[in-house]
């Protein structure tokens, strides 16, 4: 304890320093709290921003104004007066192929089957429920948006593989960034080395992008469809994640193991 000052009452200097004790504990405790909740901060801003980019996406590709621009980086990616040839090494086209199959259905499906079948396999029939929903909700948000934006396919690649559905959004961009990013949200809740979770969200968010590239450059999607989908398929990845850990804290899905960090990203 700090002595008293010359010329002032002992019993004053006490309370005074009880004063300064308690501030200190109450910034310590506060910037506890912001440490602890600092993730779910930054989850509620992505899922904000996401849903407006998406919003402002939507309105403007609904008023024809991201014609010129999807047109024109479309036909970036293909020979000059010849649109049905890529840019690019002859092996390229392959590759694009391969990585636009990670963001179809059979590939998520067989992944998200795998994932939920483990966490039954080790007792967390809560989080593969919600797992399965959360994924679930995302495809049914993905089909309904496509569905009513009613969106025609681009008409720009010569020879595109041929699409059924509507094109915005991305139905592959949308389910990549939900399904990756989810797991690798998850991933981050189970492992307590930082760098071990800073490389699970790097690369979901790299598959979730090379997904989404693949899709413009074989000519089934326009650069705004893919856009939106990942605008909204992040922020119903980390809408989902939020909501995942408040229902976590309340004991509804099972924590995460011990070590962990309780509220990364």
């Amino acid at each position: 304890m700090t002595p008293a000052l010359p010329g002032l009452d002992p019993h004053y200097s006490a309370l005074h320093q009880a004063g300064m004790t308690m501030r200190t504990l109450g910034w310590a405790s506060a910037w506890r709290l912001i440490r602890n909740e600092l993730g779910l901060l930054i989850a509620l801003a992505v899922v904000t921003g996401g849903v407006l980019g998406f919003v402002l996406l939507a309105d403007a590709v609904g008023e024809g104004d991201t014609a010129r621009f999807d047109r024109a980086v479309m036909l970036a990616l293909r020979q000059a007066g010849d649109p049905a040839v890529p840019l690019g090494p002859a092996w390229l086209p392959t590759v694009m192929r391969d990585l636009t199959a990670l963001g179809g259905v059979a590939a998520l499906s067989l992944l998200v089957a795998s994932t939920v079948g483990y966490l039954v396999l080790v007792r967390k029939r809560h989080a593969a429920l919600f797992l399965l929903v959360a994924v679930l909700g995302g495809l049914a948000l993905s089909n309904s948006l496509k569905v009513l934006f009613g969106r025609v396919r681009p008409d720009v690649v010569p020879g595109a593989p041929v699409e059924l559905s509507a094109s915005f959004p991305s139905g592959h961009s949308m389910l990549s960034a939900v399904i990756y990013l989810t797991l690798g949200v998850l991933l981050t809740r189970v492992e307590a080395d930082p760098r071990a979770r800073s490389f699970f969200v790097v690369v979901a968010v790299i598959l979730t992008l090379l997904v989404g590239t693949s899709r413009v450059w074989l000519g089934v999607h326009w650069p705004t469809d893919v856009l939106a989908g990942w605008c909204l398929g992040a922020a119903w990845a980390l809408l989902c994640w939020a909501v995942a850990l408040w229902l976590q804290r309340r004991g509804r899905i099972e924590p995460a193991r011990d070590g962990a960090v309780r509220s990364s990203v």
